[in-house]
């Protein structure tokens, strides 16, 4: 197996090892333009006692970790595409800047995403037999129900959802509200695995009659969990530290800001700062502003360019994009097209 030097520290950032990433694992422009290296656990940096045992004990599925997190930012810039904030990465040792530095409702998504991410990865690496620790599901089946049986390789999100919390929740075991509010997030993302699954179904018979059908449990397209942590962002509840003391010492812990609206529960995400407006660079909150972003000339939604554009305009260009045109299919079997020159307005923030 090979393991990529962009993944370990995209597994640094993203589970608070920001400040012992170092420098020399390089971040190149795109994923797949870097090298691998044979896995090596202690060569990772920041790894706690507990993460390092879990990595050598699980060695194998390590790549998938990364996986996880890789695709966890892929569907965080789908989602944000057209808000101010739309998950940036740069070139550095930090891939999203000081923006995680906050408990704001962004670094509630992104750690939300991430561990839902690598519990979707591990999953599914294991029912696709890439790993011999792990597998399918057999257990929870139920009974059949009328016209199908059980078949197929159900996905085993519990050992999934397992390896994230342990590689995932292993640093956030101090006693300060950052560390409640990061468990609470990442436990969020993780949960939302077990809320998509659903029952796929495959028919057998002749001619596709369909007089049996063998289902499994199945994830969702990652897009699903995407939409739905979408919608957990949008109604994330805002928190206010407390501090009390216990034997162990002072403890900080997270309570509702308001209390007239329902409390959170396992499957919201929760802040307890507020977010910067995103509308300018601002190097110290890691805000990167709105200027040259493309935006919606039509829309009044936060993509639109009054909203994403800040009030300060926009300007309009014209821009000519090759496309295919008069398609036609030829019998049997393709299809042939011209090329034809369109002409597009493209509005970009001022």
């Amino acid at each position: 197996m090979k393991y990529n030097s962009y993944y370990m520290l995209l597994i640094c950032e993203t589970y608070n090892m920001l400040q012992i990433c170092q420098t020399s694992l390089a971040v190149g422009h795109q994923y797949s333009s870097l090298g691998s290296q044979p896995i090596l656990c202690g060569s990772i940096p920041g790894l706690v006692p507990k993460q390092l045992r879990f990595c050598r004990n699980y060695v194998e599925i390590m790549p998938s970790v990364a996986e996880g997190v890789k695709i966890g930012i892929q569907e965080c810039q789908h989602q944000f595409r057209g808000r101010r904030w739309n998950c940036t990465t740069i070139n550095d040792k930090a891939i999203f800047g000081p923006v995680l530095d906050k408990a704001t409702r962004e670094s509630a998504f992104v750690h939300a995403i991430a561990s839902a991410g690598v519990a979707f990865a591990v999953t599914r690496s294991c029912a696709e037999g890439s790993a011999t620790i792990c597998g399918c599901d057999t257990r929870h089946k139920g009974p059949p129900g009328e016209g199908w049986k059980w078949g197929g390789c159900s996905e085993d999100v519990n050992f999934g959802s397992m390896v994230s919390r342990e590689f995932a929740d292993a640093r956030e075991n101090r006693p300060d509200a950052r560390s409640a509010m990061n468990r609470q997030n990442n436990e969020a993302g993780r949960t939302s695995l077990n809320d998509n699954m659903f029952l796929k179904c495959k028919c057998h018979g002749l001619s596709g009659s369909c007089e049996v059908k063998t289902c499994w449990w199945s994830q969702p397209d990652f897009r699903v969990i995407g939409d739905y942590m979408k919608d957990k962002y949008d109604s994330a509840s805002e928190m206010v530290v407390e501090k009390h003391k216990e034997s162990r010492g002072w403890v900080e812990t997270l309570r509702p800001k308001f209390t007239f609206f329902k409390p959170p529960t396992e499957r919201d995400l929760v802040y307890y700062e507020s977010s910067p407006n995103f509308c300018e660079p601002n190097p110290e909150t890691g805000s990167f502003g709105t200027r040259d972003r493309a935006c919606n000339l039509t829309s009044h939604g936060i993509d639109g360019c009054d909203l994403l554009c800040c009030g300060r305009g926009h300007n309009t260009r014209t821009e000519e994009r090759k496309e295919k045109c008069h398609c036609i299919f030829h019998w049997c079997c393709y299809v042939s097209c011209q090329e034809c020159v369109r002409v597009y307005d493209v509005h970009t923030c001022k």
